[in-house]
């Protein structure tokens, strides 16, 4: 007798119409197909963003932070240049937990497609390195930890964005919430452009001006390189998310109605007027020659850019105030990041144990 269990019947009398085909697949609602099968893939370029995100892998220990310090410790760096890191500190160490919670807890159990749920995994990830990021830049300039990760709870401007944010993972997280219904697709639909389109399309972008403004005159140059590497990966998930939001539109046409379209331009011009306003509150007399003026333009001019990204008309029509953005953001005109990684990764073969 066999010590292996194996089946009886003869493979063409197996059942075949339970394998998946890729046109049967959908991103939402999608009943008669294994959800754990990924191939064949349907939605190529969720695999797509899938590949890249693994290229930019790295941690932020990886990086040297000994110049960071040297500055922090000295006098040459002003009270309103000090603010605006600790502000900007205190919003994403926060907002990059609630970006992964959403993830976790909202968005995953109603994607019914296994591709994307594959880049929602690897973005989860990435979010808690972003805030481990955060944890090491605090360790390593010796901040006060507590006052950095309860800035959202102290400081009004950046409350507010978080409060906007949590509530559309709430309505998510309702017991009664499903996509069944045009409506809930909908709620569904507000969430991504929530998180994908305005927390990391354009609260995320602000942030990353005032950052890399250090950067660019070659101090704060640690945090200046974890920020690039962060802003690498929002791109990704930027991208991603309005990948699925269009997808969605697509394959449920009844949700993307005229009065939708305006109640999602409403809340993204309510999430501008929410980074003007922290943006004045991190900039209230002007550093490194950003002001808040520019600030509004400069958000003005991003929401707009999201805007034309999923379907809907340029609201603003500001000029970009910094150009020097869009070169950092176009990552294959600037360095490859990973020169200056000061550590290399083995394969698992070669660790030792």
């Amino acid at each position: 007798m066999s010590c292996c269990n194996v089946s009886n019947t003869a493979p063409e009398a197996r059942d075949l119409t339970k394998r998946v085909n890729a046109e049967d697949k959908r991103l939402l609602n999608c009943k008669a197909v294994d959800v754990n099968q990924l191939m064949p893939l349907k939605y190529k370029w969720a695999w797509e963003h899938y590949l890249n995100a693994n290229k930019n892998h790295w941690l932020p220990s990886e990086v040297p932070m000994q110049r960071d310090i040297e500055l922090w410790k000295s006098n040459k760096l002003t009270a309103d240049e000090r603010q605006v890191i600790l502000r900007n500190l205190g919003f994403f160490s926060t907002a990059e937990s609630l970006v992964g919670n959403n993830i976790v807890l909202a968005i995953f159990k109603h994607v019914t497609n296994p591709e994307c749920r594959q880049y929602l995994l690897r973005q989860a990830f990435e979010e808690a390195i972003h805030t481990h990021t955060f944890h090491y830049i605090c360790e390593s300039l010796a901040l006060d930890e507590r006052e950095i990760f309860n800035m959202y709870h102290e400081v009004n401007s950046i409350s507010e964005k978080d409060l906007f944010e949590m509530k559309l993972t709430r309505d998510i997280l309702d017991p009664n919430f499903n996509t069944d219904t045009v409506e809930g697709i909908q709620t569904f639909l507000k969430n991504l452009v929530g998180f994908y389109v305005i927390m990391e399309g354009i609260f995320f972008y602000s942030g990353f001006v005032m950052m890399l403004s250090f950067h660019r005159q070659n101090r704060m140059t640690g945090i200046g390189e974890q920020f690039q590497y962060i802003m690498r990966d929002e791109t990704i998930h930027m991208n991603f998310g309005v990948d699925l939001i269009n997808g969605i539109k697509e394959e449920n046409p009844a949700a993307w109605t005229p009065e939708f379209q305006a109640e999602l331009q409403q809340m993204i011009e309510q999430a501008v007027e929410l980074e003007i306003g922290y943006a004045q509150d991190c900039l209230p007399r002007g550093i490194l020659g950003l002001n808040a003026a520019l600030f509004r333009e400069y958000v003005q001019h991003v929401a707009d850019r999201r805007l034309e990204r999923i379907g809907m008309k340029a609201r603003y029509n500001s000029r970009n105030p910094f150009p020097w953005m869009s070169e950092t953001i176009d990552l294959g005109k600037e360095k490859n990041f990973f020169e200056t990684r000061v550590t290399e990764y083995q394969s698992g073969a070669g660790l030792a144990w």
